[in-house]
């Protein structure tokens, strides 16, 4: 899974707009989105979100964690942790990106919002490399990493595959050799 498979996931999250038109309900293999009465609050897939703002069809309000204070509280706690902590959203990198990069006029502080999330990515980034350099170490055949998002494990899942897979490797030629050398003493 590449990151715009990851991002097509993330579009299908619902966030609240504010439509400056009317329009009866949509029905969509999805679900149904609407009834889209100007003025008036309505969820909606973040996809349809993003294409309404582009076409100037509506305010985006930001999720309710997206605020300075929360993303604050998510940023020490992680960094008081060992462990990972869960996040407000499976999303949150991929959601505020593309609100970020259409909606920032509807995003209070926006500019404080991006700088929390990039440091509670490189918090959460830094983690994990950690912990996948402590479970190679270690050698063992697993491991389990709550709270990750899909995004997080997709940034390290070549390196980790490509690197399990060399380890391996060596065992089988450490222990395979080993067998060889062995035999011929006997």
């Amino acid at each position: 899974m590449d990151p715009s498979e990851v991002e097509f996931l993330a579009e299908k999250e619902h966030v609240t707009i504010v439509p400056n038109f009317s329009q009866d309900m949509i029905y969509l293999i999805s679900g149904d989105v609407g009834p889209f009465t100007a003025g008036l609050p309505v969820s909606v897939p973040l996809w349809l979100a993003v294409n309404l703002k582009q076409r100037q069809k509506c305010r985006v309000f930001p999720p309710d964690w997206m605020t300075i204070e929360t993303l604050q509280e998510k940023k020490q706690a992680e960094m008081d942790s060992r462990f990972f902590t869960e996040m407000p959203s499976p999303f949150y990198i991929e959601i505020t990106q593309l609100l970020l990069q259409c909606a920032t006029d509807d995003i209070p502080r926006a500019d404080e919002i991006r700088t929390l999330i990039k440091d509670i990515w490189d918090l959460r980034i830094a983690k994990l490399r950690s912990s996948i350099d402590v479970f190679i170490k270690s050698e063992e055949s697993h491991a389990k990493l709550n709270f990750l998002t899909l995004m997080e494990i997709n940034t390290v899942r070549e390196f980790l595959t490509k690197g399990l897979d060399h380890m391996h490797q060596l065992k089988s030629n450490l222990t395979g050799g080993g067998m060889a050398n062995s035999s011929q003493f006997l």
